[in-house]
């Protein structure tokens, strides 16, 4: 028998004088008896209460039971609802919610949104939120790559006033190729096509118009973000306790890092170049993202082939992924409501007139009914039900007096917002011209600071306490300018050489996968496309 297994005798004796002690003081004070109760329970209480962090944030769900219940309910198409649900319940404070992360998200409610924008890093990570809702210690994504938000802030977004008709040359040719050039109806998958045509388009940017069509650079680019968004949905499948022990082994992630190693095969050779060409006296720097990588090393420190390799991929997905998606959604929603088409195509063309044709910075932002109608479309069907996700690397507070536990992940509420009829009058309707209906509005009565304000977050490109689809605050995403230039490119473009419209006789509007929070246009489903 080990020591561990003797009976404690000092301790059996002690338990025995207590509790007879305490019969005695019952038995001739029972007032005080009662009294000592009473502390002892509050005292239990106080001390259960503190090391809960939890305690004073609600939650939501908890009609579907214990944490594994709750989480897939969350997985399985009960996220819209439980995050729609909370927002309505506790509009003033933070609530809590279980996802497919380990311990259950904290939702703030808006009105603390300038108290989150003025912490520092090291209290909300934002990187240290993506490495978790990505599953990057399994898909292998590098979420910490500060090189990549300075180069498209200081080189990317200032360069689209010359790169701009460059890119609407690309979307122009990558459109005749990719789409049906028949004047009859022809069936297409259009979010597959949308995929090939901004890989394209961006690639033109990001690498040169040497690599932008080669079929290499397109299968590394579409494919690394088709199978990186595979895993990440299987990760999230997986009980948070099994995942050590299962997601490495699970085809999905395997799939991811066979993909990295094949695009490296091509990316790298094409680093390498580049850099042999940097010797040449006679070399002309090339106008493209790679570039501007490689040129940021002299800030961020020098990186190898295989590092500015991945940074291509990276940049590549982050591109890729949400434009595909919001493109697509913006084209299910005209094929449902082709009367839509006409007042577009009008706005367009006059847009364009101004310009001669070319697609300036300056005809894409006179383009505010497509504007409009883009903006509404991410309303309504937006990319997930939050925004705005930190880690919390620190317990801070409120102004209300509830604590944020250090380690928890917090994140804004877009889902309640975009459907809260006190900022988004008939929130339920899809309004293709609800936000350039506020623009002149509010042009018309409001001078000033504040017009400008107002004008501001009605834009698509903008980003709010009402418009939280791009993030919120300095880590905004920095890319948004260069994506919204391109999806109004395709859409403009698209517009002007087809017509669009449901196969068949629906008039009903596609509905969206959801996976968890994960939202996207049903990429299996085609539309009809005709040929001007």
């Amino acid at each position: 028998m080990s020591m561990s297994m003797l009976p404690n005798v000092n301790a059996t004796a002690g338990a025995e004088v207590d509790g007879a002690l305490f019969i005695e003081v019952a038995q001739r004070w029972p007032v005080a008896a009662t009294a000592l109760f009473a502390c002892a329970v509050a005292y239990l209480l106080q001390t259960v209460l503190k090391s809960d962090p939890w305690a004073d944030i609600p939650m939501v769900g908890t009609e579907f039971g214990g944490s594994e219940a709750r989480r897939k309910q969350f997985m399985n198409g009960e996220a819209r609802n439980l995050y729609l649900r909370g927002y309505r319940k506790f509009k003033e404070r933070a609530f809590r919610i279980t996802t497919a992360r380990k311990s259950p998200n904290i939702v703030v409610a808006p009105k603390f949104m300038n108290e989150l924008k003025r912490l520092p890093d090291d209290v909300l990570s934002f990187n240290r939120a993506i490495e978790e809702s990505m599953h990057a210690k399994y898909t292998g994504i590098d979420t910490d790559i500060a090189l990549l938000p300075h180069t498209v802030k200081t080189a990317l977004t200032p360069a689209l006033v010359r790169l701009n008709p460059i890119i609407a040359d690309e979307v122009v040719e990558a459109l005749r190729t990719e789409l049906p050039q028949s004047c009859d109806w022809n069936e297409v998958k259009i979010m597959d096509k949308m995929m090939r045509v901004i890989a394209m388009a961006s690639g033109r940017v990001f690498i040169g118009p040497e690599l932008c069509r080669n079929e290499e650079y397109l299968d590394a680019a579409i494919n690394y973000t088709l199978d990186l968004m595979k895993a990440v949905r299987k990760v999230a499948d997986i009980a948070p306790w099994l995942r050590p022990f299962l997601a490495a082994r699970t085809p999905e992630v395997k799939q991811v890092h066979h993909r990295i190693e094949e695009a490296d095969k091509f990316l790298r050779p094409v680093v390498t170049a580049r850099k042999e060409a940097e010797k040449s006296p006679d070399y002309q720097k090339p106008d493209d993202m790679l570039q501007w990588i490689m040129e940021s090393q002299k800030k961020f420190g020098e990186k190898n082939d295989r590092e500015l390799a991945r940074y291509q991929l990276g940049i590549s997905f982050a591109a890729i992924h949400t434009t595909t998606v919001t493109t697509t959604n913006a084209l299910y929603t005209l094929a449902a409501m082709p009367e839509l088409i006409p007042m577009l195509r009008d706005d367009i063309q006059q847009a364009l007139a101004e310009s001669n044709g070319v697609f300036t910075s300056g005809a894409m932002q006179n383009m505010k009914k497509l504007d409009s109608f883009l903006k509404e479309t991410m309303r309504y069907y937006a990319l997930g039900p939050t925004s705005f996700q930190r880690k919390v690397l620190k317990t801070f507070a409120l102004s209300n007096g509830q604590v944020i536990p250090g380690g928890s992940v917090i994140e804004l509420p877009v889902i309640g917002i975009n459907n809260d009829d006190e900022i988004f009058p008939d929130s339920e309707k899809f309004d293709a011209l609800r936000f350039y209906k506020l623009r002149q509005a509010k042009t018309e009565q409001e001078t000033g600071s504040k017009q400008a304000e107002v004008v501001a977050n009605a834009q698509f490109v903008s980003v709010g306490q009402t418009s939280l689809t791009f993030g919120y605050g300095r880590h905004a995403c920095p890319g948004r300018f260069f994506a919204v230039n391109e999806i109004k490119m395709i859409m403009a473009t698209t517009l002007a050489n087809y017509d669009i419209k449901n196969v068949g006789d629906s008039k009903e509007r596609y509905k969206n996968l959801e996976f968890g929070a994960i939202t996207q246009p049903d990429p299996n489903r085609k539309v009809l496309l005709r040929k001007l």
